[in-house]
């Protein structure tokens, strides 16, 4: 017993130490220049031996031919330089071991939780970060989970000493759980074999449950049409970005069924809506083009949706979007992964229909788009916040991809993470050269 004692001390002190020498990187004090690299622009366009210059956190210069005086040159003969990645659906900082109770933050209580902010519970000092960091993705949009309702999602850049530090675009949108519409099959019959008792049907308890979400943002169309409150309700409140257009309306359906009533259900009351997940939306691709709707595609290494579909009909779905010209971005949410393999599921899109700039901008500039911060990030341009990614070969190929150098407005960041840290120390352990 107290050798099993000593040995949980032991891990928790290794827990709790790894990472602790990788501090948040200063502001950028001096030009810095990346010389001779292959730039992908992020918006399709190539740039072949460039240099990108970026001074006090923007990019003030890419091209050939830049002037570099007055700069800190680094050579980066034969890499490749890219827009920072981002993931633009994640739990990142609000779920750090699932299995562990203690260390997950996604969810509260209740089915309308429109007043619950993801970038409060946002942990700047989760292991996970650093290794998304190590793959060259810089940027996510952390989303809460549960309820119908489940509240705001925020973008945070992933380098920093607290949530203050890191969010990049606060309360960005208000996210929605469309319930099932497709009644699940079933088996034996349509009485329980326990019981003997109706079964309730799940399609009209759906459809009730939709209704009541149609009659909260009444009341709150309401409240608002009030020119003095008597009193302030936190919901409500949480909401009004959705009616004036600053806050995206994300809702989370993946069929055909799910989809149509949730374009129809925003029209409704006039939100700007983004669909995540959106396995079918390649069904209504001219649908969605029609009424402007963006879609975040989740996890793409996944099987179809029906039997129906062809078995690589995920890894197509990005294609046929593009081609139908709707705006879309591709994330990760595989709990295996931890989304560190985004630009490996852009990868595999490149490999089903996209070329390869069109795959970088589902995880770039596109995502910059459907999250409303292309202003100032996804794309390599002059007067842009210098997030910048280089690696030595092509960061969407599994067998090449390896991020050498990563900045994000403009701060070089430290690249070491937990797994490079437990590799050098079993490297040690058993005397690997």
């Amino acid at each position: 017993m107290r050798k099993i004692f000593l040995l949980l001390i032991l891990l928790g002190f290794i827990k709790t130490k790894a990472q602790d020498n990788v501090y948040p990187a200063p502001a950028q004090s001096q030009a810095i220049a990346l010389t001779n690299a292959t730039i992908h622009i992020g918006n399709g366009q190539v740039i072949q031996n460039g240099t990108i210059v970026f001074n006090n956190g923007k990019i003030t210069e890419v091209g050939t031919g830049v002037n570099t005086s007055g700069a800190k040159v680094i050579d980066c003969n034969g890499k490749h330089i890219y827009p920072g990645l981002i993931s633009s659906a994640t739990d990142l900082g609000l779920n750090e071991i699932g299995a562990v109770r203690a260390t997950r933050d996604v969810s509260e209580l209740g089915e309308i939780n429109a007043s619950v902010r993801s970038v409060v519970a946002y942990n700047a000092d989760s292991k996970v970060i650093n290794t998304l960091r190590s793959n060259g993705i810089l940027l996510a949009n952390v989303v809460p989970q549960g309820a119908i309702i489940s509240g705001s999602s925020s973008v945070m850049q992933l380098d920093a000493w607290n949530w203050e530090d890191a969010v990049y675009k606060m309360d960005g949108g208000i996210h929605f759980r469309m319930p099932n519409l497709s009644p699940p099959r079933r088996f034996g019959g349509a009485f329980s074999s326990a019981s003997q008792q109706p079964q309730i049907d799940p399609v009209r308890a759906a459809l009730d449950r939709i209704d009541k979400i149609r009659s909260f943002f009444k009341e709150a169309q309401a409240y608002f049409a009030e020119p003095k409150h008597t009193q302030t309700n936190v919901k409500f409140e949480a909401v009004k970005g959705l009616f004036n257009k600053t806050q995206n309306f994300y809702v989370h359906c993946e069929l055909v069924k799910e989809i149509m009533v949730a374009v129809e259900f925003a029209k409704e009351f006039g939100f700007k809506t983004v669909i995540v997940g959106g396995t079918d939306s390649w069904r209504v691709s001219d649908f969605l083009k029609q009424n402007n709707i963006a879609v975040i595609l989740n996890e793409m290494h996944s099987l179809p949706a029906t039997a129906d579909d062809d078995v690589d009909q995920p890894y197509k779905t990005p294609y046929l979007l593009q081609q139908a010209g709707v705006l879309y971005c591709i994330a990760d949410q595989d709990d295996n992964t931890r989304g560190r393999n985004l630009m490996f599921n852009a990868g595999t899109a490149a490999a089903y229909g996209l070329t390869k700039e069109e795959a970088l901008q589902a995880i770039t500039l596109n995502a910059a788009k459907v999250l409303g911060i292309d202003d100032k990030t996804g794309s390599l341009e002059k007067g842009k916040d210098a997030n910048i990614v280089v690696s030595n070969g092509d960061i969407l190929d599994i067998r090449t991809s390896q991020v050498t150098n990563a900045f994000i407005q403009g701060r070089e960041l430290d690249l070491t993470d937990k797994h490079k840290q437990l590799y050098e120390r079993y490297k040690q352990k058993y005397n690997i050269k």
